[in-house]
């Protein structure tokens, strides 16, 4: 089974819909819509700062990094290297970071489509 990591922060920060004013709600938006994905993988939504405290749902869980959200991400795909690991970000660093553990990367897109109409917010 496949494990999708996916990089909370910077895939609720790739569309500017006003997530700044409630860093949590957003977190939980993108678990909701995580947990609607029929792809089978199993699948873990690191948040950090603000974040923290976002709850697990059933198909999504939530790990709350303690400090740096990226360091806790590497270390996930190291504990998960050899099982078909996808890392959800668009920060080119942490793709660089995850990648020495056999980690493919992907961009947020992925996973949150882009919305129609006007942006802002």
């Amino acid at each position: 089974m496949t494990v999708l990591i996916v990089d909370a922060a910077n895939v609720v920060g790739s569309v500017p819909d006003g997530w700044w004013r409630d860093r949590k709600g957003a977190a939980e938006r993108l678990r909701d819509l995580l947990a609607g994905r029929t792809g089978g993988e199993e699948i873990i939504l690191v948040v950090e700062g603000a974040a923290r405290g976002v709850e697990s749902v059933p198909g999504v869980r939530v790990d709350s990094a303690a400090g740096s959200g990226d360091d806790r991400i590497v270390e996930l795909a190291a504990e998960h290297a050899g099982r078909g690991c996808v890392v959800v970000t668009s920060d080119r660093a942490l793709r660089t970071r995850v990648r020495v553990y056999g980690a493919e990367c992907a961009g947020p897109r992925t996973v949150r489509p882009a919305p129609d109409g006007p942006r802002g917010g």
